[in-house]
């Protein structure tokens, strides 16, 4: 469990981090920054979901998403504590990191700051920040160990 714990906590720590440096000093003069022919960094608010989903609930919107995303983490909290292989504590605590930082963005300041944005192709990824790829990386973990492994938890 305290792998997980551990995981969790760089997460929220390097993923606040982030946040505060890029939108205070990498973007403090411009809206965007060209990095690359693919990407870009940007000031972008996400007030819903994944990819700004359900965004027009206005305040009760973001205490409503606060305790659902809450209560998922105490779920995964539940989980962890029994999960005995460091692959899923890790990514556990990746997802449990991801969330808990989003989470901080949103009562701390009304709305997820995203502003890593790839582009390529003709094709656009909407916005996201390092809670979010902590929170994809953990949950493909998740899966990829979940097709490797039979009902009893062992291996196939």
């Amino acid at each position: 469990m305290l792998s997980g714990l551990i995981v969790a906590a760089i997460v929220v720590v390097l993923d606040q981090l982030s946040k505060f440096w890029v939108l205070n000093y990498v973007l403090a003069t411009y809206p965007y920054i060209k990095i690359a022919s693919f990407f870009n960094v940007v000031n972008a608010w996400n007030t819903g979901v994944s990819f700004s989903m359900f965004s027009s609930n206005g305040s009760w919107g973001t205490i409503i998403l606060c305790v659902m995303a809450l209560a998922i983490v105490a779920m995964l909290l539940w989980w962890l504590k029994k999960e005995k292989t460091l692959l899923m504590q890790i990514a556990l605590g990746l997802v449990i990191g991801g969330a808990i930082g989003n989470v901080i963005d949103r009562i701390r300041l009304g709305a997820v700051f995203d502003f890593l944005d790839f582009h390529a192709a003709g094709y656009h990824w909407p916005a996201f920040n390092l809670a979010d790829s902590a929170i994809c990386i953990g949950a493909l973990l998740i899966f990829v160990r979940s097709l490797f492994q039979d009902k009893k938890g062992e291996k196939k």
